[in-house]
């Protein structure tokens, strides 16, 4: 019987880390559908939006939660947008610097909860008809990964 439960037990363990995080909307509305997925094996994240809209407003509010994993003393943002297979649009970002945090976040620390809920400045542009991927990766000063997305943006 001991066994019988050690292999259960290493296979439930296995197949739990091979599982995929499910996929989540951030919004649905007017046209506008963004649909998010962890591509962290070993952690999922919360993220919402105010405003679903294909004229995106400058000032969006948004809301983003997780448990950190890693220190944050720095943080970075690196995002990629791509449309039919092809990379249009990379940005990156210091979120968090030694010397100039920005955010009350800032300098959190490993075990600590990570959440943001305001606004995201951006210019204001019409999102065009289509369907577009959006690859999101926020890491540390360490080069070590806090939380990344696969994106999907569907503008009909």
């Amino acid at each position: 019987m001991k066994g019988f439960t050690a292999t259960w037990l290493a296979w439930a363990l296995l197949s739990i880390g091979n599982a995929a995080w499910p996929t989540h909307t951030a919004c649905k509305e007017g046209g506008l559908e963004v649909l998010y997925q962890s591509c962290d094996p070993l952690q999922d994240f919360g993220f919402s939006a105010d405003q679903c809209s294909k004229q995106l407003k400058p000032n969006l509010n948004i809301r983003f939660g997780l448990i950190l994993r890693e220190n944050i003393k720095e943080l970075f943002l690196d995002m990629d947008l791509i449309s039919k297979g092809s990379s249009i649009f990379s940005y990156s970002y210091p979120i968090c610097e030694g010397d100039l945090p920005k955010f009350t976040f800032c300098g959190r620390r490993k075990g600590e909860q990570f959440y943001y809920a305001g606004p995201v400045n951006n210019p204001g542009f019409i999102i065009p008809v289509g369907e577009y991927q959006v690859l999101l990766k926020l890491y540390n000063e360490k080069g070590s990964a806090v939380a990344c997305a696969n994106a999907t943006i569907i503008c009909s």
